[in-house]
Order: structure tokens, then C-alpha cells, then sequence
């Protein structure tokens, strides 16, 4: 059996930040692959009729407490950014472009931990050309190379094409796991799909 995960994720959600410390690590313990899939989460939301939560008044507040909290166990780095929710098109585009490139996802997978890091532990703009720019370097990447081709039409095609396929898959949230064909959705379902890579399922 093809023992694979696919991991469905938006920049700007913490609770997506919080699953990419876990699940890498839980995926190669049990002998899964895992694929990271940046997508639009506004794309979806617009099928599911799905809010952020900063736009539900009787979620706010405490979905902003509960994300605290939550970095407080894992003892991670965290803070609510100034501008949050933000669009995540550029980071994402910009991860295809490092994968298509390589045709892995090694480099890209870094670069998206590093664009979770700057985004939630250090307040930046992460859609922002000049702090993407950052990234890019702390990552041994050239910034204009990257920021060329993550402009690209093909890779806009690409971007284009993966939220459209995670639609039709029924991704709705980030962040949303399917595993062995399951779906899973949010970080608060790590705990089980542990236990389904340990078991094969029940």
C-alpha cells in the first residue's frame, strides 16, 4: 500500500504553523510520505461558505486565546501578526516554484517553515516582495530568480490548478490531512491520524 499523506495548508493559519512541527516527523516514524500542498484557503471558503476565524465575532476572541495557548504547549514562537488574516498567494506560488524546480520538495518544504517562522514568530509581511526576498536568502535562494518564477504563468497555472483539485477533494479548512484516502481537518487531529499511520486505519 502507497502509505502517503497530504498535508493541505494556508500561510496564514496558525493552526497550519503549528501542524508543519509534527507532521513530517509522525509521516517518516510510520513509514508515510508526506506531501506539503500550500493552497488558497479564500477559494474554498468561497465553496464552503467558511469564515476566517477573525471574522466571527463569537470565535475571535477565543480562537485567539486558544492559538496562544496552544503555542505555549508546544513551546513554539508565536504572535498574533498585525495584519492578520493574511492573502498567501506569493508564498505559495513561490514554494510551487522551488518544487518544480527541483523536483522535490526538500528546498520548498524549507522554505515554507521559514515563511511560517517569519509570518507567526517574527510579524512579518509574508506577502510582501521584500520580505520574501528575506526568506529566499536565509534559504540560500536568490531572490530575483524566485521572485521571477514565482510570477511565472506556469506557475500561476500551477497554483491555480492545485486549489481547484483541493476543492473537488473537499479541503475546506487548514489545516486538512488526507491520509491513506481519509480526511482529517485541523492540528487537533494529529493525535488521530497517529494513531491511523500506527494501526492502517480502523
Amino acid at each position: 500500500m502507497n502509505k502517503h499523506v497530504e498535508f493541505y495548508l494556508d500561510f496564514a493559519s496558525p493552526f497550519a504553523y503549528f501542524a508543519s512541527f509534527k507532521i513530517d516527523e509522525m509521516a517518516e516514524k510510520y513509514g508515510y510520505t508526506c506531501e506539503w500542498i500550500p493552497m488558497f484557503l479564500g477559494a474554498a471558503f468561497q465553496k464552503s461558505g467558511g469564515k476566517p476565524f477573525t471574522e466571527v465575532p463569537m470565535k475571535h476572541e477565543y480562537s485567539i486565546m486558544d492559538t496562544e495557548r496552544t503555542a505555549r504547549f508546544m513551546e513554539v514562537p508565536y504572535q498574533i501578526p498585525d495584519v492578520f488574516p493574511i492573502l498567501s498567494i506569493n508564498p505559495s506560488r513561490a514554494f510551487y516554484w522551488l518544487q518544480e524546480r527541483d523536483g522535490n520538495q526538500v528546498k520548498a518544504k524549507k522554505f515554507a517553515k521559514a515563511v511560517f517562522h517569519a509570518y507567526f514568530a517574527e510579524n512579518k509581511n509574508i506577502m510582501a516582495p521584500e520580505v520574501l526576498a528575506e526568506v529566499a536568502k536565509s534559504i540560500g535562494e536568490d531572490p530575483e530568480e524566485m521572485g521571477a518564477g514565482m510570477q511565472s504563468a506556469e506557475i500561476k497555472e500551477k497554483f491555480k490548478v492545485v486549489n481547484d483539485s483541493a476543492i473537488e477533494k473537499g479541503v475546506f479548512g487548514s489545516p486538512f490531512f488526507i491520509v491513506d484516502g481519509e480526511a482529517f481537518w485541523g492540528s487537533d487531529r494529529l493525535w488521530m491520524i497517529k494513531r491511523w499511520m500506527r494501526s492502517g486505519g480502523w
